[in-house]
């Protein structure tokens, strides 16, 4: 599921216009992972003006024209019951925020300062299932969250109502597999838009 995963992360920002670049092709299974290969996405916002606030810790589709760049962590847990316990049970679930990993994203965005900014404006954003719904574990999870160091969170049910919201049922997607079976399913009322009724709330 990795895959469709960040195809759908992907899509999301590329829709919003980000430049996205995806780390790498492959999944990592036999052996621990590099510190480059924790990060799954970084993106960049080629019309980025300097902006008076940093976005929301729960980030929505609004906020984005207030992100310059970003590395991006996708956990794709959809089978999982998201909680606080889920996050605190798992030794390796923040592992994409130790400092090796810190240093490898400055790497990458080690590019001509005059250009685009100073290196330390990207932020840190995971990309999850979604937040439990009733307190205290709504709010606890957020803390934890924010206490490991993330920047933003958010959740695959808001990016996947922007696609939708954005697919065309008149456009021929054919360059794009993921945007043509939207709009197939969108074509045919299998989704609906902006509430998508073939996507559970989280």
């Amino acid at each position: 599921m990795a895959g469709i995963d960040e195809t759908i992360v992907r899509e999301y920002f590329e829709l919003n216009g980000f430049l996205v670049r995806q780390m790498r092709k492959y999944q990592v299974q036999s052996r621990a992972k590099r510190s480059e290969e924790e990060i799954d996405l970084i993106v960049i916002n080629p019309g980025y003006r300097e902006q008076t606030r940093r976005p929301n810790f729960m980030l929505f589709s609004n906020e984005l024209p207030l992100i310059q760049r970003a590395v991006v962590f996708v956990k794709g847990w959809h089978s999982q019951k998201f909680t606080p316990a889920t996050l605190r049970g798992s030794a390796d679930i923040f592992k994409f925020l130790e400092k090796d990993v810190y240093k490898r994203a400055e790497e990458l965005f080690a590019i001509e300062k005059d250009q685009i900014g100073e290196i330390d404006n990207f932020i840190k954003i995971l990309v999850l299932p979604g937040l439990p719904t009733h307190e205290p574990h709504k709010s606890e999870s957020i803390k934890l969250l924010q206490d490991v160091g993330l920047d933003a969170i958010i959740s695959f049910r808001s990016m996947l109502q922007d696609i939708m919201s954005k697919v065309e049922i008149n456009h021929n997607y054919s360059k794009d597999d993921f945007l043509q079976t939207l709009r197939i399913l969108k074509n045919y009322d299998m989704v609906k838009s902006p509430q998508m009724d073939l996507f559970n709330k989280s």
